[in-house]
């Protein structure tokens, strides 16, 4: 069996964001960050992009990764889920004669992924069965308000209501970078989310969602912040 493949999911269609998988961030279009990490870490025997579109086929292998085949209509759509990708991707290879041991899957709109922090996940791996990046959320949940039926303001858990932010249970939400699993329990669950699933915790300045333009432009400056601090 192999060791190790980077699988980047980039599919042709976007509603809210047109083209947003080779849209120009900082420069370049924004899936060249996450071929350049996977493919600068040095893991991978492969660096592949599992997409139904022509032209975010042809930037992939410009920039350096392989696309050995399409992705199915069925699995193009609104609907299919990231691991419905994987086990597509992954049954596709063992067709092909190759299998592999561990596998890590890269989001094309995650300019923040570097091969360092590939390396750091990877490491994390070996003892566990998956590695999910998680960051803080920024203000506490328990402390959260809700809207009730007059429309008036309520904090949703009043038992917080005097509770210190530094005393409440840190709560975590997935980065929507990247994540890294053993193939065989990916398989036998159907999902990254295995029961050894372990945190690689992410500091809030090299994570943003971007489902809007606004958050394109907060992430580009964040990732420029990310940038100037890493070389000075």
């Amino acid at each position: 069996m192999s060791s190790s493949i980077a699988i980047i999911t980039a599919r042709g269609g976007s509603k809210r964001i047109p083209r947003k998988n080779i849209k120009s961030f900082c420069g370049k279009p924004i899936i060249a960050y996450s071929i350049d990490a996977a493919v600068q870490s040095g893991l991978f025997e492969e660096v592949m992009v599992s997409t139904d579109d022509e032209e975010i086929a042809g930037i992939a292998r410009q920039c350096g990764a392989r696309v050995p085949f399409m992705r199915s209509s069925e699995n193009a759509g609104d609907y299919a889920s990231t691991d419905d990708v994987l086990l597509e991707v992954l049954m596709a290879y063992k067709e092909q004669g190759k299998e592999f041991a561990s596998f890590c899957c890269l989001y094309p709109t995650a300019p923040f992924v570097t091969a360092e922090k590939l390396r750091t996940a990877m490491g994390l791996l070996e003892k566990a069965d998956s590695v999910m990046p998680v960051v803080a959320f920024s203000f506490p949940p328990q402390r959260c308000m809700v809207i009730n039926e007059a429309g008036e303001l309520r904090m949703k858990w009043q038992e917080y209501a005097r509770t210190r932010s530094q005393d409440l249970e840190p709560y975590y939400h997935d980065c929507g970078q990247f994540y890294c699993c053993r193939t065989q329990p990916f398989l036998r669950y159907g999902t990254t989310d295995l029961p050894r699933m372990i945190p690689m915790i992410m500091s809030e300045m090299e994570v943003q969602d971007i489902d809007n333009q606004d958050d394109w432009a907060i992430a580009e400056l964040k990732y420029q912040r990310m940038m100037a601090k890493n070389i000075g």
